[in-house]
């Protein structure tokens, strides 16, 4: 299993970024898959979640309505949407594998992880 992700860089608050969560080795359209991010400091915080087929999306209150999370199955593709961005979304963000069809929004029960890319909201 190898999840890649990509889009992660400067944005102003206010903002808009889409970041990308290539993935291999794995049947993609089989699985749940989520994002989750780590601010300095803090814990992991999982963001956002999409079913397996695109059968239904969550989101964590700290995000709804802002950012948009979706699938290409075609493509072995994880996309996060995100705008309206504040300051206090600057964190590393990773996709992640769930281990079966539905979304879980504990980080510690997905298996596989991607290296992170970071997005930074300043002005």
């Amino acid at each position: 299993v190898q999840l890649v992700e990509s889009g992660g860089g400067l944005a102003q608050p206010g903002g808009s970024l889409r970041l990308s969560c290539a993935a291999s080795g794995f049947t993609f359209s089989s699985y749940a898959m989520s994002w989750a991010r780590q601010a300095p400091g803090k814990g992991l915080e999982w963001v956002s979640g999409i079913y397996s087929d695109g059968g239904g999306t969550l989101y964590a209150d700290s995000v709804k309505g802002r950012f948009t999370i979706s699938r290409d199955d075609a493509k072995n593709t994880l996309y996060l949407q995100m705008n309206s961005l504040k300051p206090e979304d600057t964190a590393l963000y990773y996709c992640a594998k769930a281990r079966g069809r539905v979304v879980n929004t504990l980080p510690r029960l997905y298996e596989y992880w991607g290296q992170g890319t970071q997005i930074t909201v300043s002005s």
